[in-house]
């Protein structure tokens, strides 16, 4: 996550450090789940876990613009925006410039002044990237933007201190509502993405990936890829525009884990998001454009990159499932066989042990809002290459084929089920696992049902499952090597 600041005071950092309620896979975790109602952050949904054990909570602000959404011609539009909202936030009534405040305003706060800035009721100064981060140091909470391809996020870490939760959320609610869109830190901003863009592209790895994403997605959002290009053709107007079709109060989803309840989760809902556009009423959301889905795949691709490089990399894949599908589950297992579950899985047995062709190879789906992608992953040396493919291919075909045994499907159910108290032991666990309840919709009692599904899945399941969702026969095989 891109924290907006990490500094914090001793007594503080100890807190959030050691803050962490531990749960068990085999007690129950009751989530509430409601509709903010009529007033500040009407329509917007919440989902709450309580955990009072320590006097903190964590909160998760999501929303549909990520970059999915981006223009074609201004790929990386969300990426920059959700990075400009933490460079400054605006006085109210007015605008923050990177070389100072509106004309005729105060300058940006500093030291004590910040503290009063970010005190109870006096939260309207202007302050700057700096002055915002101490702003932030000063409260001893976290709070910090990121972008996914499917949705834009906020999050925010503090103690549950009334006097500093409000300070906190009010302060939030400010970054979320009133950022300052400063051009010349804009400026500096993209010369330094374009900066760290082109020095990706002289890694294999990079490469390959993206343009294994090109061949399996195509012209379908989920393939585009931020280029020099789009990011010059990215401006503060186009950043302004995103913000205000992204952050409306009624299309927030917002998780909390932490210790509080309902009522006081509620409050903090509203506080957070009192700032920003509310609906006339809880049902009157506009919708947003919708986003095609992922087209299947209708032939095999074999893409070949010359690159000077010491290792080959390899891909292999095509379009999977979206994250709330059925077979969610048998996939999930079946590929804990096939490729996900480290050493103990069939690619690592056939590729690595028995021919040496690579030391590390693994596979996984990358579910979401649409058919994110499966993926066969290893690097090998480039005159390995069509070996290491050739026994990669004949390994996923004789699983599609045949699935997998009785003794890997009871290995792989024990050792699912007996990590899964790893998963949510942390109230940073649980906050994200409450996240991707809310962002795909899934059943309330997901955490507690998880280990019961994993339990049910069958062969007949995992096979017939891959039938539906995969076709050796029309995958993209990208090798990035050699000459």
């Amino acid at each position: 996550m891109k924290m907006m600041q990490n500094k914090f005071s001793g007594l503080v950092l100890a807190a959030l450090v050691g803050g962490l309620a531990p749960l068990t896979a085999q007690a129950a975790i009751p989530i509430q789940h409601w509709t903010q109602p009529e007033g500040p952050g009407q329509g917007a949904e919440v989902w709450l876990i309580e955990s009072p054990a320590v006097p903190m909570v964590d909160v998760r602000l999501e929303f549909d613009g990520g970059g999915r959404r981006d223009p074609v011609d201004r790929a990386g539009l969300a990426e920059a925006g959700t990075l400009m909202m933490g460079k400054g936030v605006r006085a109210a009534g007015g605008e923050l410039s990177a070389a100072g405040p509106p004309q005729g305003a105060k300058a940006p706060l500093g030291g004590s002044a910040v503290r009063a800035a970010t005190s109870v009721g006096a939260n309207n100064a202007a302050l700057d990237e700096n002055a915002l981060g101490e702003a932030w140091a000063d409260l001893g909470a976290m709070f910090g933007g990121d972008d996914t391809t499917d949705r834009v996020s906020f999050s925010l870490r503090s103690l549950t201190d009334p006097e500093l939760l409000q300070r906190a959320a009010a302060l939030a609610a400010r970054v979320l509502a009133e950022p300052a869109w400063p051009e010349a830190v804009w400026t500096r901003e993209r010369e330094r993405m374009q900066a760290a863009l082109r020095e990706s592209l002289t890694r294999p790895a990079t490469v390959a990936s993206r343009t294994f994403q090109r061949a399996v997605f195509g012209a379908h959002p989920y393939g585009q890829s931020m280029t020099d290009d789009t990011l010059a053709r990215i401006g503060v107007a186009d950043m302004q525009a995103w913000h205000a079709r992204t952050f409306l109060a009624c299309r927030a989803k917002v998780s909390i884990v932490g210790a509080v309840n309902r009522a006081q989760a509620q409050e903090l809902t509203a506080q957070l998001l009192a700032r920003l556009p509310r609906s006339r009423d809880a049902k009157d959301c506009p919708p947003l454009p919708p986003v095609p889905e992922v087209p299947s795949l209708d032939k095999a691709a074999d893409i070949r990159i010359p690159f000077d490089a010491a290792q080959a990399q390899v891909f292999i894949g095509q379009p999977g499932f979206k994250r709330d599908d059925p077979d969610y589950f048998a996939l999930t297992v079946g590929n804990y066989i096939l490729g996900g579950g480290g050493f103990v899985s069939r690619l690592t047995e056939e590729v690595r042990e028995k021919r040496g062709l690579s030391y590390s190879v693994y596979s996984y789906f990358n579910p979401g809002l649409h058919a994110g992608s499966f993926t066969i992953g290893l690097q090998t040396r480039p005159d390995q290459a069509d070996a290491a493919v050739k026994v990669a291919r004949e390994v996923l075909a004789r699983f599609l084929a045949q699935g997998p045994t009785e003794a890997e499907l009871k290995a792989a159910k024990a050792n699912l089920i007996g990590g899964f108290a790893l998963r949510i032991d942390s109230n940073r666990k649980l906050i994200d696992n409450l996240a991707n309840i809310a962002a795909h919709d899934l059943p309330m009692d997901y955490l507690d049902t998880w280990a019961e599904q994993v339990s049910k899945v069958t062969v007949a399941d995992i096979k017939s499952a891959f039938a539906r969702k995969l076709r050796a026969d029309r995958m993209v095989t990208v090798v990035l090597g050699g000459k």
